[in-house]
């Protein structure tokens, strides 16, 4: 598949990180933001101002890395010329690809909805995400709302604790990877069909969609106190949990009675071989005499004693590794991206979920998220406009 150009209406995280792992095919991307809002301070997507300043006042800490390699434009959306001016992009530009996240019920509003933009070309794949789908356009929606309404917070923290969000926006990464295999196959499509398509993603329905292992167990009869809150203990197999070492946490993860049988031939952990234990329901009926047990004694041991004798039983396990060292584990140093910031410094970035063909050839270095309304002249010059005329735009606050 050639590369394609994409034209997204994006801001906040979900689409943004979509169009990211477009841009690590090698695809165009155009962001394209609001121009100012009088009296408001920030221009564009909010994300800009979060985190720490990086590069001038509009380019941030946490919108830097969802935003690698892209263009950046800003446009009017709300006023007709400004609406002219984006079907001109599609059409001057050969876009492929429309993206937003829009509110859907703003999307006619501001010209961006499916049946207006096909007008302009037939077979453009259009595709957005929201809180709930177009099905319900009036909903707003950010991720950690979503983990409280699809129940994910009543299955996160401590049985006797509040109920918690999940440390990475989940719902936020998962609808944008959705959004991403969508496309593709859309565009799979379009080359036998010659079709366009509208694509329309609820971040909701794709939140309930990774409940594979809590709802059907539901409806086959498991009460949901069996499924609720259980901090780091798995619900159903015996024994996963962080335990007590010396000098921190190990955690480790049995998964079946072989590895059990494996676990207690260590002399570390052998008076734990109890007739009892040797299934995984028995060890469930007592698991909490279980986990007292082993945390009695990974408690006399380093992490590093523990993690030995775990390695020798083929058990899987971990140490509890800081936020601030996981950009130092081997496999991340291996398969990091990197950018560099426009004064000179290079910034390590989390690796791709795969390693493209075209991150090869880059050698795994993106360019710099762009500033506001960065590319706004040379895409308007590309399409045709001449420099009175953008200066007029310009002026006229249709583009920024």
């Amino acid at each position: 598949m050639r590369p394609q150009v994409v034209l997204s209406v994006e801001q906040a995280l979900t689409m943004t990180y979509a169009t990211l792992r477009f841009k690590h095919l090698g695809w165009r991307i155009i962001k394209l933001e609001p121009t100012p809002v009088p009296g408001r301070k920030s221009r564009g997507d909010p994300n800009r101002y979060i985190g720490r300043p990086t590069a001038g006042e509009d380019r941030h800490s946490y919108f830097v890395a969802p935003n690698l390699g892209k263009e950046a434009i800003a446009i009017d959306l709300k006023r007709e010329e400004g609406q002219q001016l984006m079907k001109h992009l599609i059409q001057g530009l050969k876009v492929d690809v429309f993206c937003t996240n829009t509110m859907p019920a703003r999307h006619t509003r501001l010209g961006i909805d499916y049946e207006t933009l096909r007008k302009e070309k037939e077979d453009l794949i259009w595709c957005s995400i929201s809180a709930m789908g177009l099905a319900y356009p009036d909903v707003p929606g950010y991720d950690p709302v979503l983990q409280a309404l699809c129940g994910y917070m009543d299955l996160t923290g401590h049985a006797d604790g509040p109920p918690l969000q999940c440390g990475p926006p989940l719902v936020d990464l998962k609808a944008g990877d959705e959004a991403f295999i969508q496309i593709i196959l859309a565009l799979m499509e379009r080359q036998e069909t010659g079709q366009g398509k509208q694509i329309d993603i609820s971040m909701a329905q794709v939140a309930v969609s990774w409940l594979h292992t809590f709802l059907p167990m539901l409806e086959l009869g498991s009460p949901p106190s069996e499924l609720k809150r259980s901090g780091n203990e798995h619900r159903q197999f015996i024994p996963v949990n962080a335990y007590a070492t010396k000098d921190g946490f190990i955690f480790l993860a049995i998964g079946s009675d072989a590895q059990w049988s494996r676990f207690v031939q260590q002399s570390m952990f052998a008076s734990l071989g109890e007739e009892r234990f040797t299934t995984n329901e028995g060890r469930r009926k007592d698991k909490q005499e279980l986990h007292a047990a082993i945390a009695k004694i990974t408690q006399n041991y380093t992490s590093e004693d523990v993690s030995k004798v775990l390695t020798l039983s083929a058990i899987p396990h971990s140490p509890i590794t800081p936020i601030e060292k996981v950009a130092d584990l081997p496999f991340v140093t291996s398969s990091a991206l990197k950018t560099i910031t426009p004064d000179g410094r290079s910034v390590r970035l989390p690796p791709p979920a795969v390693l493209t063909e075209y991150l090869k050839q880059q050698k795994k270095e993106l360019p710099f998220a762009p500033a506001y309304g960065e590319h706004t002249e040379p895409l308007l010059t590309e399409i045709g406009l001449s420099q009175d005329e953008i200066t007029s735009l310009q002026n006229r606050g249709i583009v920024a």
